[in-house]
């Protein structure tokens, strides 16, 4: 709370925010909650591509990302509290197709950026940094905007050292930089000071310390990685539960058989989590989180992991407004709403719950007090209809029970075993699912210390 835009989070410092993650901003939920700054929220890749057409001076862009989620005008526009009034996004229709345009919030007066070294014509690397990100997006669109490009650099080196293919940010975008060789003021991370393993790709000897302890979080990703087939390559994977898939995928000898992406510009490696998540270890490339987010709204790819905070009976999911905390959409709605199959997960009830696992049947010890399938969510980060019309396999796994989305809604198609069907999962709804006729047990394999063998897939 005492980094980046915490900052910048004072009353009368801040009149309006433009952002996708509100989620590590902790002192500014406090400013929009009570309405005393204006507060937007943007898909992720819709502000970096606003980012693009600022710096070639278009007035905003046109995507179908957002369509039918708080984003979109028909609900809520992005806008955060009430006093937020400027209409920022507007639905149209091209060619009786629907759309939304994103206008571009103004021009960039600053901008704060970081490389790793600059030379003295202030060139600028990118040498020890984990990512890219929308670094050279950024500078571009503040220069075009007439505005200054700050950037904070380690290390300043003579003319000729920097190869020029290594030059992320070239000197005609730069104003200014600071050099800052204390390591407390230039963590690779926001959890590392420096770690060369996200820079370095090299063959990792697998791990020989067994398979991760079976847990609620495990049970849910074992059962997650299970959708895995042969004809599905390329993945991602968001924060939380499906954090703890790549590591099933690890520990059952088929993570090779797979190319993890993450949307900051990571292909391939081996993602990281918490205060590192973005990074990875032995990554097979770093691009551009700009290109990476074309690549995933074209459809790129496969399968998407992602959570689930509340779901409801039209089968939308909300991940973006949970409890009193601004969290933001993140880059979950560009990533969910163009993934070819998307595995939503979480856990069936939310506070308190605990449960354990005895000859291959789930206990429930002591329920969750808060309900997450719900009537109606508090916010729609995905949209089930328009998710189900174009043509998205989804699905929704729990500890207990995995749902289909279908026309309607999401379908119940499993329950665990040793789970009581209305108990355990009926009267924990707020609404009544329909119901497979050929309802399933959960592979059993799934509750069993044992590695799964999944080493067909």
């Amino acid at each position: 709370e005492e980094r980046g835009i915490n900052h910048f989070a004072h009353q009368g410092l801040l009149r309006e925010t433009f952002g996708a993650h509100y989620g590590t901003i902790r002192k500014l939920s406090p400013l929009i909650l009570e309405n005393k700054i204006k507060a937007y929220n943007i898909p992720q890749g819709v502000i970096i591509q606003l980012y693009r057409a600022l710096g070639a001076n278009l007035p905003g862009i046109i995507t179908h990302v957002g369509l039918e989620t708080f984003i979109d005008p028909k609900y809520e526009g992005g806008k955060l509290n009430s006093i937020s009034d400027e209409d920022y996004v507007r639905r149209i229709v091209i060619d009786d197709k629907d759309f939304l345009y994103y206008k571009n919030p103004g021009k960039i007066n600053y901008c704060l950026l970081r490389g790793s070294e600059s030379d003295e014509n202030v060139n600028i690397s990118f040498k020890k940094e984990g990512l890219n990100l929308d670094s050279l997006t950024i500078a571009i669109a503040c220069k075009n905007s007439g505005g200054k490009v700050i950037v904070q650099v380690g290390k300043l080196v003579k003319n000729g050292e920097i190869n020029p293919k290594d030059v992320v940010i070239p000197n005609i975008l730069v104003d200014y930089f600071v050099l800052s060789s204390d390591k407390k003021y230039h963590m690779q991370t926001g959890g590392t000071y420096f770690n060369e393993d996200f820079l370095v790709n090299k063959i990792v000897e697998k791990s020989i310390s067994g398979p991760r302890q079976l847990d609620i979080r495990k049970i849910i990703a074992r059962r997650c990685a299970m959708f895995l087939n042969k004809d599905i390559k390329v993945l991602n994977f968001g924060i939380g539960i499906p954090e703890i898939v790549s590591a099933v995928l690890d520990e059952e000898l088929i993570a090779q058989n797979f190319v993890t992406t993450i949307e900051s510009g990571i292909v391939g490696g081996i993602a990281q989590s918490g205060l590192d998540f973005g990074v990875a270890k032995y990554p097979e490339a770093i691009i551009d989180a700009t290109y990476q987010f074309d690549f995933y709204d074209g459809g790129g790819i496969d399968m998407a992991f992602l959570g689930m905070g509340e779901c409801d009976k039209d089968g939308n999911i909300n991940v973006s407004k949970l409890g009193n905390v601004v969290t933001g959409s993140g880059g979950f709605i560009d990533i969910a709403q163009n993934s070819k199959t998307v595995i939503f997960s979480g856990t069936f009830t939310a506070g308190g719950l605990k449960v354990d696992v005895d000859n291959h049947k789930l206990n429930i010890i002591n329920e969750g007090k808060n309900k997450k399938f719900v009537n109606t969510v508090a916010q729609i980060t995905y949209a089930g209809s328009y998710g189900f019309k174009s043509g998205q396999t989804v699905y929704v796994v729990t500890e207990r029970a995995v749902f289909k989305l279908c026309e309607n809604g999401f379908k119940l198609i499993e329950i665990a075993p040793g789970i009581n069907l209305d108990k355990d999962i009926l009267s924990q709804m707020e609404f009544m699912p329909e119901i497979s006729h050929e309802l399933k047990i959960m592979d059993i394999r799934i509750f069993s210390d044992k590695l799964m063998g999944l080493n067909n897939i």
